[in-house]
């Protein structure tokens, strides 16, 4: 399953590329623990990359977190030969659709975002999918780009999988950086962009709908955009 088509196709092939998701897929949100390790952080400028299936809902979620600056999205783990749409949807290429988050600590932790991921974005129990997208492009994956970033993330698997939220293991991974490279220029701000998108509308929208249920002191209406 890809997340997308093609820029110009019509109508009519976005909606059956977007929508052949079975009639029962469902996702379900969760109120994820405070993270019991915090993050080291000072100054005013943050990254963090998170991967957890098609970039679109990944993007649009902390594009609504207060303090994010910058949510680009991109592929991460293989090399800059395949760092395309066509070459990773083929599942073969090591990338993660993954999303570059910037922010300012002094206005949401790495904590925050870990704890925005895993209770509205995705399910860390689901090996190489996520909803109706399939393939290990799809997977879930933290990278840590400091130490500090991989102490935290590294601990909040451990209590995540102590929580007793979901029913299976937690499968999320945490990759060591190698380079991130930022998608098709069409995938960036495709949530703004294409709000009645039948995927956005089936698929994403309810996540943002959660951030602002779950997180009403983090949530901001105002779409971050690149």
């Amino acid at each position: 399953m890809r997340c997308a088509v093609a820029p110009f196709a019509t109508a009519s092939l976005l909606f059956l590329a977007a929508c052949q998701q079975t009639a029962d897929a469902r996702e379900t949100t969760v109120l994820a623990p405070v993270p019991a390790v915090a993050a080291q952080e000072t100054g005013k400028r943050a990254v963090a990359i998170f991967a957890g299936g098609c970039f679109w809902g990944i993007e649009g979620v902390f594009s609504h977190v207060r303090g994010v600056t910058s949510a680009v999205s991109g592929y991460h783990g293989g090399s800059a030969r395949t760092a395309n749409y066509d070459s990773v949807s083929s599942g073969r290429t090591g990338h993660a659709e993954a999303v570059r988050v910037v922010y300012d600590p002094s206005k949401v932790t790495y904590g925050q975002l870990l704890r925005v991921f895993f209770s509205v974005a995705a399910d860390p129990t689901t090996l190489n999918y996520q909803g109706p997208d399939h393939g290990p492009q799809y997977r879930t994956a933290l990278v840590p780009l400091n130490g500090d970033q991989r102490r935290v993330a590294r601990a909040y698997l451990t209590q995540l999988g102590k929580s007793g939220l979901w029913n299976g293991p937690i499968v999320t991974r945490l990759e060591n950086y190698a380079k991130f490279y930022p998608a098709e220029k069409y995938h960036q701000d495709f949530m703004k962009a294409n709000p009645r998108h039948p995927y956005i509308v089936r698929w994403d929208a309810p996540k943002v709908a959660a951030l602002k249920a779950r997180f009403p002191a983090i949530y901001t209406q105002r779409f971050q955009s690149n």
